[in-house]
């Protein structure tokens, strides 16, 4: 074998991952990427300042909205309108520690709404995992082709950790850092 030699060789990259806070929240570059509005065939998807804003698209669709003291992060899906936007489609996450219980995704839009709702549910994980999440929980709500496109995996509803769990519903995902190889032990842990 040769010798590695520094010559040629690129300096380290800027650190990219998320940097955990003294608050708990990461911050630092891939946060903000996450977290930055992105744009599909004429809507613009982008964090809801205040999450109540999509409260009415799941009382609409009949879904409960989470009635918990834990954070929550939305996204929302806007359609240019006379006058302003209106909002489309909403997906929520309910944070409890490194543990995060997905809502939705809820969509009114008239086209494609499967394939709105898939980029709802891309946009809502990068988030929450860039805001510190190692482990995602969402009920698949008849889009179970949607949460298997994105990793996550039937698992037992008592899996949900004690910040989240009683919740009504039917079955339960999990995503753990994007891989379905992970055991149930390590949910507690966050």
């Amino acid at each position: 074998m040769g010798r590695s030699s520094t010559r040629g060789r690129r300096p380290p990259a800027a650190r990219t991952t998320p940097r955990p806070s003294t608050s708990g929240v990461a911050v630092g570059p891939a946060l903000a990427s996450a977290a930055a509005p992105r744009a599909w065939q004429g809507l613009t998807l982008r964090p809801l300042e205040e999450a109540g804003r999509a409260r009415a698209l799941f009382d609409f669709a009949a879904l409960p909205w989470p009635t918990t003291a834990n954070p929550l992060l939305a996204w929302g899906a806007f359609e240019p309108a006379s006058g302003g936007e209106t909002l489309v489609g909403a997906a929520v996450a309910e944070a409890a520690g490194r543990v995060a219980l997905l809502h939705g995704p809820v969509v009114v839009a008239e086209r494609e709404p499967l394939e709105l709702a898939g980029h709802l549910i891309g946009t809502i994980i990068d988030h929450a995992t860039a805001a510190g999440a190692r482990t995602l929980f969402a009920q698949p709500q008849g889009l179970d082709r949607l949460w298997v496109r994105f990793g996550f995996v039937p698992v037992p509803e008592g899996t949900l950790p004690a910040g989240l769990s009683g919740r009504l519903g039917d079955g339960l995902y999990a995503w753990r850092d994007g891989s379905a190889v992970w055991s149930l032990r390590d949910v507690a842990n966050g």
